[in-house]
C-alpha cells in the first residue's frame, strides 16, 4: 500500500513538471517577441539552473565533485547534455523558424513512441549496461492503442483547421528534438541512480550549457542589450532558469528514476494541454470543440501507454 501512494506521488510529481513545461512555450514566445533568440534563451536559463543547482550540491561532498567515476561516464554526460540540453533546444527552435509550429510540435510529441521503440532495442543488445536501469516494457495492446489515441488528440489539437505543410529541413530538425528527449531518457536514469540526481542534473547543466555557447555568442551581438532590462524579459527568464531549468530538471530526473524512463516519458503528451491552458490565461486564445476533443483523447491516450 505504501508503495503504491509513493508512485502515485512521483505520478502527480511528473504531472507537475510537465504542467510547468507546458507553459515553457508562452514564456519562450513573449522572450522571442522581444527580440532574443531560441540559443540566448537556452544559454542563459541553463547559466541560471547551473548556478542554483551548485548551491544544492555544496550541502553534499559526493555532489560537489567535478568529474565523474571514468571517462565513459563522463563521455555519456556530455551526450547527456547535448541530447537533454543544448540540441534539443536548438532543433526544437530552430525548427520552428523553418516550418510549421504544427508540424513541429507533432513530430517532437513522437518522443514517448520512440522512447519505447530505443527501449525494447536496446534490451536486446548483451552488455549494455544501462539496459539493466530502463524500464521493462513489452509491446502489447495498451501501448499501441494509447499511442495512437495520445497522436491522434495531438493531431486534431495541432492541425485544428490548419493546413499541413511539408518543409523536409524543418520537420528533420523536429524528429532530431524528439530523437533527442528518447536518448536522453534512456540513459540519465542509469546515470541518476549510480550518481545521484542532484550530481547527474547537474553535469547535464554544464555539458548543454558548454555545447549551446558557440551558437549563443554568435547571436548575442544581434540582440538590444534594451530588451533585458524590460520586467516581462527578467520575469520570463527567471521563470525558465529557476523553476522550468533548476527545479523541474532535477524533480523530473527523480521522477524518470522512480517510475522508468518510458512510463515517464509518456507524460510528454500533456505538454500541449498545459500550454493550450496558459494560452487561454496569458495571451487570451480561444478554445475550439476540436481542441478540446483532442486533450480528452491524450490524456486518454497516457492512461493506456501507462497501462500495466
Amino acid at each position: 500500500m505504501e508503495q503504491k501512494s509513493n508512485k502515485l506521488f512521483y505520478h502527480l510529481l511528473a504531472l507537475v513538471v510537465v504542467a510547468f513545461w507546458g507553459t515553457t512555450f508562452i514564456s519562450t514566445k513573449i522572450l522571442l517577441g522581444n527580440g532574443l533568440t531560441p540559443s540566448v534563451i537556452f544559454a542563459i536559463r541553463f547559466t541560471m539552473a547551473y548556478l542554483g543547482i551548485w548551491i544544492l550540491c555544496m550541502k553534499k561532498k559526493q555532489t560537489r565533485k567535478l568529474l565523474s567515476n571514468n571517462i565513459t561516464d563522463e563521455l555519456i554526460f556530455i551526450i547527456l547534455g547535448i541530447t537533454g540540453g543544448s540540441m534539443y533546444f536548438y532543433t526544437e527552435n530552430t525548427a520552428l523558424a523553418l516550418t510549421q509550429a504544427c508540424n513541429v510540435s507533432f513530430i517532437v510529441c513522437c518522443a514517448p513512441l520512440l522512447t519505447v521503440l530505443l527501449t525494447l532495442w536496446a534490451k536486446r543488445i548483451p552488455r549494455f549496461r544501462q539496459s539493466n536501469s530502463l524500464e521493462d516494457v513489452k509491446l502489447n495492446i495498451w501501448i499501441i492503442l494509447g499511442t495512437i489515441l495520445a497522436l491522434s488528440g495531438m493531431a486534431l489539437m495541432i492541425f485544428n483547421g490548419y493546413k499541413f505543410e511539408i518543409s523536409p529541413k524543418g520537420d528533420i530538425l523536429a524528429f532530431l528534438a524528439a530523437l533527442c528527449w528518447s536518448i536522453y531518457s534512456m540513459f540519465m536514469v542509469h546515470h541518476s541512480i549510480k550518481y545521484g540526481v542532484l550530481f547527474a542534473t547537474r553535469k547535464v547543466f554544464f555539458w548543454g550549457l558548454t555545447t549551446i555557447l558557440p551558437f549563443a555568442l554568435n547571436e548575442i551581438g544581434y540582440i538590444d542589450t534594451n530588451a533585458f532590462a524590460q520586467r516581462e524579459v527578467i520575469y520570463n527568464l527567471l521563470f525558465l532558469g529557476i523553476v522550468a531549468s533548476l527545479a523541474c530538471f532535477v524533480l523530473w530526473n527523480k521522477v524518470m528514476e522512480k517510475l522508468g524512463n518510458v512510463t515517464s516519458t509518456n507524460y510528454v503528451y500533456l505538454n500541449p494541454i498545459f500550454t493550450l491552458i496558459g494560452s487561454i490565461l496569458i495571451l487570451h486564445e480561444q478554445v475550439t470543440p476540436i481542441a478540446a476533443i483532442g486533450s480528452a483523447l491524450i490524456l486518454v491516450g497516457v492512461i493506456l501507454s501507462g497501462k500495466r
